[in-house]
């Protein structure tokens, strides 16, 4: 599990293609990178992914056929950088919101509106998830725990301070980029009650 406060940014080292899958090499801020055992849980845009070897501040993470369809990971590059979170431990401090690394899907970035104080970034809004991103909730995008600004009918928004530009990905970020997006799981599970609950009432 997973708080999505993003705790630096990795850099893509190496990518080796495989059989239905590649193994990413990638090198994490020394700070991040203390006392990482191989097994460990480390969150790559989003993605709960598992360290397989360690060379150094270098780790690696192989990554099934699946995962690099359903999320933005199968479209990185040797030289891209990509948003860090350790797992979470017991007694830590949950800034965010609880994340567990299952992403539901990548969306795109429409459209970038820039302000002296903050940045309002929207998003394609997939239908199969219209009812789950309502105004004022949790999502995670990229590995961040953001709070939706604003819902239409194709697009949703959140509103990022100069700190979350300066810590993430989301500072560079441009329009028609993929960013993965994990819907909050106690939003999912209401949205789902209440629908078998109406059904059954029919």
């Amino acid at each position: 599990m997973f708080t999505g406060i993003v705790q630096g940014q990795g850099q893509i080292k190496s990518i080796t293609q495989g059989k239905n899958q590649r193994s990413f090499v990638i090198t994490l801020p020394k700070a991040i990178s203390l006392h990482v055992a191989i097994g460990a849980s480390i969150a790559i845009n989003g993605t709960c992914l598992t360290v397989t070897a360690q060379d150094s501040n270098h780790f690696s993470f192989d990554v099934i056929g699946q995962t690099l369809k359903l999320t933005n990971l199968g479209l990185l590059q040797q030289g891209d950088w990509v948003n860090v979170e350790r797992s979470l431990k017991y007694g830590d401090e949950i800034g965010g919101h609880i994340i567990s690394g299952h992403v539901s899907v990548a969306v795109t970035i429409t459209r970038i509106d820039n302000t002296d104080d903050n940045t309002t970034i929207w998003f394609g809004l997939p239908d199969a998830h219209k009812k789950h991103v309502l105004p004022q909730g949790f999502i995670g995008l990229n590995g961040c725990s953001l709070t939706v600004g604003a819902v239409t009918e194709s697009e949703f928004c959140v509103c990022l301070i100069p700190e979350t530009l300066r810590v993430t990905g989301f500072g560079k970020a441009t329009i028609g980029s993929q960013v993965n997006m994990e819907i909050d799981h106690q939003t999912q599970t209401i949205v789902a009650t209440v629908e078998r609950v109406l059904a059954s009432q029919k």
